[in-house]
C-alpha cells in the first residue's frame, strides 16, 4: 500500500510534460511579442501582451511548485547524498503553506485577467465583467479562509505542544 506512492510519480512526470509544452507555447507568443512591439502603436496592446506574458509565468510557477513540492512530500525526498535537501524552500512548504501559496498564486493569475478585462473595457458588457469581479472575490475570499484555518491549525499545535511540556 505504502508504495502506491510512487504512482503519483506519473502524474507528477505529466505537469512536467505539461509544462515543456507550455514553454513552448510561451516561446512562440514572446516571439511574436519581440516581432511585433516595434511595430504596436496601441500601448494598450503592448500592455496587454506583456500581462499575457507574466500570467503564463505564474501559471508555469504554480505548476512547478506543485509538482515539486507534492513529489518530494508524497513520493520521495529531494535530498542529496549527505541527506541534505537538493532545493531548500521544498522543505519549508507544508500542505498548508502549499494551499496557501496555490491560492496567492489563483489570485494574482485572476487580478492578471481581470486587468486584461479593464484594459480592454469597451468590448465587454457589464455582465461579463461583473462575473470576472465574482469570480475574483471569491478567490481572495478563499485564500482568506484558507490562511485563517491555516493560521487555527498553528496555535492549535502550538497549544498542544505547550501542554506537552
Amino acid at each position: 500500500m505504502i508504495a502506491s506512492r510512487y504512482i503519483l510519480a506519473v502524474f507528477y512526470l505529466g505537469l512536467a510534460v505539461a509544462l515543456a509544452a507550455y514553454a513552448v507555447k510561451f516561446s512562440y507568443k514572446v516571439w511574436k511579442f519581440a516581432t511585433t512591439i516595434l511595430f504596436e502603436q496601441d500601448d494598450n496592446q503592448i500592455l496587454l501582451g506583456m500581462l499575457y506574458l507574466v500570467d503564463s509565468a505564474l501559471v508555469a510557477s504554480l505548476v512547478a511548485m506543485v509538482a515539486i513540492s507534492s513529489y518530494d512530500s508524497l513520493v520521495s525526498r529531494l535530498v542529496d547524498d549527505q541527506g541534505k535537501s537538493k532545493i531548500e524552500w521544498v522543505s519549508n512548504l507544508d500542505p498548508g503553506n502549499l494551499k496557501l501559496k496555490v491560492a496567492l498564486a489563483i489570485i494574482a493569475i485572476s487580478s492578471i485577467h481581470l486587468l486584461q478585462k479593464f484594459m480592454d473595457i469597451s468590448s465587454l458588457d457589464d455582465r461579463s465583467l461583473l462575473w470576472g469581479v465574482a469570480i475574483h472575490m471569491v478567490f481572495v475570499v478563499g485564500a482568506l479562509v484558507l490562511g485563517f484555518v491555516d493560521r487555527l491549525q498553528a496555535q492549535t499545535k502550538a497549544l498542544i505542544k505547550g501542554s506537552k511540556e
